[in-house]
């Protein structure tokens, strides 16, 4: 046997020894430098606003300034892939929303990324309901009128969605399917341009987020149909829940959580989740979120992936019974 095979073993148990310390050393200084914070929307939905709410509030438990980077595109895909590419050292971390995880990968297998392998999860931070908001020009006010004015109108009224992939697309490819109507999607990068769209008339009813549409329901710029939640909303309690509607079972929240690349630390990851875990109990977050129309979470990091799990099969039985694509 040659010296080099004989001293193999040795030099690999060095270099692994080497290894951990290493790493626990870069656990305990960690962060001692900014931290970049992944949005996959513009500014201006409720991803974006979760981030900027819990990015402040990071920054100063850490003591670190924390940056928003707004990464849209590709039904979230983009960031998605740019996450799963970054390094794992704690400095690049993500607000993931239910359908980058959950449901995107269902849809489009080609996707550059996988839900379980790619990502560190650190903790569900808030969840959402979505509303059916119609455009004031649109000749209905409650959700069985829309369902009558569809099915005599096959593929003419238009939805507009946050992106194909998103929660918003498939809560209305879900309502299509659970009614027997035919509606165009017309997706957009993110809430901010769809509710725009919504506004000027350039679509008849918008799918999203009860943090978005709210502030226009209020200002009665857009017509609330229904609510997707188990009951209904504190903040706008005339609407309706799509139950009461005549929806049976269609109740639809959409959560986000913080994600890192995968092979992040677990250190890192516990700090993480301690310091969010302090965040979501003051009471500035709790009411700035609940202003917003958002139900604080937190979990554990294996909590946080067995939900991953479980609403990754969930929506691939959705996509299956609905024939949902990315069209």
């Amino acid at each position: 046997m040659s010296a080099f095979f004989r001293l193999f073993p040795a030099v690999l148990l060095l270099a692994t020894g080497l290894v951990a310390p290493a790493a626990h050393a870069q656990s305990a200084n960690w962060p001692n430098k900014p931290i970049k914070l992944i949005v996959p929307f513009p500014p201006g939905g409720a991803c974006d606003t979760i981030a900027r709410i819990y990015g402040e509030k990071l920054a100063e438990n850490l003591k670190q300034p924390v940056i928003i980077e707004n990464k849209p595109g590709a039904g979230t895909a983009i960031a998605a892939e740019f996450v799963a590419r970054s390094n794992p050292d704690g400095y690049t971390l993500a607000v993931a929303p239910a359908g980058q995880l959950t449901l995107l990968p269902n849809l489009n297998k080609k996707v550059a990324y996988d839900a379980f392998r790619d990502f560190a999860p650190i903790s569900l931070l808030a969840s959402v309901p979505n509303i059916i908001a119609a455009s004031p020009s649109l000749s209905v006010n409650t959700l069985q009128e829309l369902v009558a004015l569809a099915k005599s109108q096959p593929g003419k009224i238009t939805y507009s969605s946050c992106g194909s992939g998103t929660l918003c697309h498939l809560t209305g490819e879900r309502f299509k399917t659970q009614t027997g109507v035919d509606l165009l999607h017309i997706p957009y990068k993110g809430s901010a341009p769809a509710i725009t769209a919504l506004l000027g008339g350039e679509v008849d009813l918008a799918f999203d987020t009860q943090t978005v549409l709210s502030p226009q329901i209020k200002a009665g710029k857009v017509k609330a149909l229904a609510i997707t939640s188990a009951e209904r909303s504190p903040l706008l309690p005339n609407i309706p829940t799509a139950v009461e509607s005549g929806l049976p079972g269609f109740v639809i929240e959409g959560w986000f959580g913080l994600i890192a690349p995968a092979a992040t630390p677990k250190e890192i990851v516990q700090k993480l989740n301690a310091a969010l875990n302090t965040i979501s109990q003051t009471r500035e977050v709790r009411e700035k979120l609940t202003a917003q129309g958002l139900s604080i979470l937190h979990n554990s990091p294996e909590e946080f992936a067995q939900l991953i799990k479980t609403d990754h099969a969930t929506w691939a039985r959705v996509v299956q019974t609905t024939g949902a694509t990315l069209d």
